[in-house]
């Protein structure tokens, strides 16, 4: 891949020792100094375009109440230019092969509105503090199928494997529990819609304030997460339940479902992998879900570097309560007037299947910002080695945590010229970070009385 550049001779050099998952101490320094605290490169870019990091959004902007959906901190910042199917030639050193396929795929219609960019990635600082202790510590268990001496925040702030980096996306800190209302559409070719609500709290010890490595190893717990369907009424009462391990060798990930026409709770062994999503039309994967998740363990994974990328950053006109739904959803892609895109850095793992392994996509490459560990761009190839899909996340920093995360995540079927949109939250009440969960209700009995009600 020629446009991928290591933008750093410390990266460079860990990236030389192979599967080495801790970094002695003088490395780690460096996460105060030539780089963020997260792993990122401090310093701008050459020509200034990507603006040097310097702790993004640490104070709420003026307007904002928590419970607010919320405002944009950057409300007066202009576009800087627009990519069409017309001019895109000079811009493709800025895009993923999966975008350039959907300025193609839609020529009359797709574009990208381009800002300044805004490094407004920010963490607690006791998240610092713990991504610094597990720097050196952190590291993989065997076939890379889980982490061990880690807690809060990223286990590999400088990743040395593509396992490595991809276990920073699954583990990056998103507040100790959250309950969100929202939900999905997949519009068909004509733009028509069903939405399907969803009712989904998470629950992550991992992520505990003060939590202990060695604690997390005995139960063997990264997160729990239940999710209830609301509407239509065909499907409202739907539920499943993930409890997702921290060593998956040790135990896989368990999962139960619930079925209102049975009105019972089942285990779900198969809630994992190429399984269909729910309620997605066949538009997504269960390894889909926040661009990717679960085992990695059907690939080989291969780390190749930087980049330099146009990808959604501060999509707070998209996550808008003064948008609605039938604003966003178009025909063929979300309306690209309400996107923001900006030029980050993003790491770029490389995915492969495994010989005598199935699964439903060949090779995935997955573009992860690099002030977040957040996935933003994911292109996705079937068994032909053609692009299938291309996953988008559009991020916002919810500053009252803070942290940065998606507010909508939009799967492009490339082959069938339609798209699932998840995330959709506009019209409903926002995500609580506040939320006091606790285990008790992350239990299929738990997820019974859910469904029931």
């Amino acid at each position: 891949m020629n446009r991928v550049k290591l933008l750093s001779l410390t990266i460079s050099m860990v990236l030389s020792a192979g599967a080495l998952a801790k970094i002695p101490a003088e490395q780690a320094a460096t996460l105060s100094s030539e780089l963020t605290p997260l792993g990122a490169t401090r310093a701008a870019n050459e020509d200034g375009s990507i603006p040097e990091w310097t702790g993004g959004i640490t104070k709420l902007p003026a307007g904002y109440t928590v419970g607010d959906h919320h405002v944009d901190p950057y409300p007066t910042d202009k576009i800087q230019y627009t990519i069409t199917a017309s001019n895109l030639a000079e811009y493709k050193s800025l895009l993923t092969p999966g975008q350039i396929k959907l300025f193609e795929t839609y020529p009359d219609t797709y574009k990208m509105n381009v800002y300044q960019t805004r490094r407004s990635a920010s963490y607690p600082d006791h998240v610092y503090k713990a991504v610094k202790d597990n720097a050196t510590r952190s590291e993989l268990v065997e076939g890379g199928n889980g982490i061990k001496q880690a807690a809060v925040g990223i286990p590999f702030p400088v990743p040395a494997t593509g396992l490595e980096a991809i276990w920073n996306h699954t583990l990056r800190y998103r507040g100790e529990s959250v309950s969100r209302s929202g939900g999905q559409a997949a519009p068909t070719a004509s733009g028509s819609y069903t939405y399907v609500g969803l009712n989904e709290t998470l629950l992550l010890p991992y992520n505990v304030k003060g939590a202990s490595a060695e604690e997390l190893e005995k139960t063997n717990i990264l997160f729990k997460f239940k999710q209830k369907v609301t509407e239509p009424a065909r499907l409202a009462g739907t539920a499943l339940l993930v409890h997702e391990t921290m060593d998956q060798v040790k135990t896989p990930r368990q999962a139960w479902t619930y079925n209102t026409g049975q009105r019972r709770v089942r285990r779900a062994p198969n809630v994992a992998y190429d399984a269909p999503g729910t309620a997605a039309d066949g538009l997504r994967t269960t390894d889909d879900f926040d661009m990717y998740n679960g085992a990695p363990n059907r690939y080989n994974w291969t780390l190749k570097g930087k980049q330099e990328l146009l990808i959604p950053y501060n999509d707070y006109r998209l996550h808008s309560d003064k948008v609605k739904y039938a604003d966003i959803l178009q025909p063929g892609h979300i309306n690209p007037d309400l996107v923001r895109y900006e030029k980050h850095r993003v790491w770029v793992v490389e995915a492969n299947l495994k010989e005598n392994t199935r699964h439903t996509y060949k090779k995935r490459v997955f573009y992860i910002d690099e002030d977040s560990w957040q996935v933003a761009v994911t292109d996705i190839y079937d068994n032909r080695d053609e692009l299938y899909r291309v996953g988008i996340a559009h991020a916002i920093n919810y500053y009252e945590v803070p942290t940065l995360w998606s507010t909508l995540d939009v799967y492009h079927d490339i082959q069938s010229r339609r798209y699932l949109a998840i995330g959709l939250d506009n019209e409903t009440k926002m995500y609580d970070f506040s939320k006091k969960l606790n285990e008790r209700d992350f239990t299929p009995a738990a997820l019974r009385r859910e469904g029931r009600r």
